[in-house]
C-alpha cells in the first residue's frame, strides 16, 4: 500500500510540474532595408516605459544585411516596442515601431 501511495504522490508532482509554463525566447530575422548602417536596436515590451539594453551590443547591421535576433528576456509577452538608431551622419532619424514578435519570422526596417 505504501508503494501505491508513493507512486500516486510522484505522479501528481510530475503532472503539476509538467503544467508549469516557461517563457520561450522570441527569435526573428532583422533585415536592414535602408542605405545606412543600423548601429543600435532596442526593444521593450509594450507598457514598459524604458528601453532595454541594445540588442546589437558591439555589432552593427550594414545596409542590405540581415541578422538573427533572439530576445531571451524570460517574459511571456509578444508585443514589443522597437527603436532603431543609425550611424552618425546618416540622413535617417531614429525610428520606432511596435510589433507582435511572436507572429513574425522577419522584420525589415525601411527608409
Amino acid at each position: 500500500m505504501r508503494n501505491i501511495t508513493l507512486s500516486a504522490v510522484s505522479a501528481i508532482a510530475f503532472l503539476a510540474f509538467a503544467g508549469v509554463s516557461h517563457a520561450e525566447d522570441l527569435v526573428f530575422t532583422l533585415k536592414n532595408g535602408t542605405n545606412s548602417v543600423l548601429t543600435n536596436f532596442y526593444t521593450s515590451p509594450v507598457g514598459v516605459n524604458e528601453w532595454e539594453d541594445d540588442v546589437f551590443g558591439k555589432q552593427v547591421l550594414n545596409p542590405g544585411e540581415s541578422m538573427d535576433i533572439t530576445i531571451g528576456d524570460g517574459r511571456d509577452v509578444c508585443k514589443y516596442d522597437m527603436k532603431f538608431e543609425f550611424e552618425e551622419g546618416s540622413n535617417l532619424d531614429t525610428t520606432t515601431d511596435t510589433q507582435n514578435l511572436c507572429e513574425m519570422g522577419s522584420y525589415t526596417i525601411h527608409e
